[in-house]
């Protein structure tokens, strides 16, 4: 990790980068933005932890914890709402056997996430599948895509 995090800063240094690019690169190379890495460019390049923070909670693209191999992601705003995303989201959780507050699966294959919205309201209710999106969802076509092969298409990491 710290091999990684040196060239991550030694890259910010050489191209008058800034926080949003150092949290882009950190997320990249560990799939979400650990706290020692928070600590480590911190101390490195003499910028506050909150600076780090305070990004990194302002930009739904940046994840303070891990996540599964494959994202679900449930767009939740009111055209998807009113057209059964909370029911949908429900099966989804239910079939990945997910607790009350638990939105990665035990062998962290999954992780089943809530959107504000995703932009794509005529298609509603919208689910994404590592990124592929799924418009006028329905629990037959989103569980199916789930079980297939077992799994969702890797979606690189």
């Amino acid at each position: 990790m710290i091999e990684t995090l040196k060239a991550i800063a030694g890259k910010y240094r050489n191209s008058e980068g800034n926080v949003i690019t150092l949290l882009q690169d950190t997320q990249e190379a560990f799939g979400y933005i650990p706290k020692e890495a928070i600590e480590f460019l911190s101390k490195t390049l003499e910028i506050a932890p909150s600076r780090f923070y305070g990004v990194a909670t302002f930009y739904i693209q940046f994840h303070l914890k891990p996540r599964g191999k494959n994202i679900i992601t449930a767009c939740c705003g009111t055209a998807c709402h009113v057209k059964g995303a909370e029911r949908l989201y429900n099966a989804v959780k239910q079939e990945l056997n997910l607790s009350a507050g638990q939105d990665m699966t035990e062998d962290r294959q999954y992780t089943l996430e809530k959107v504000n919205c995703v932009g794509a309201c005529s298609l509603a209710p919208v689910f994404m599948i590592n990124k592929k999106v799924y418009g006028k969802a329905t629990g037959e076509k989103l569980l199916r895509e789930i079980r297939s092969n077992g799994k969702p298409q890797d979606n690189g990491k």
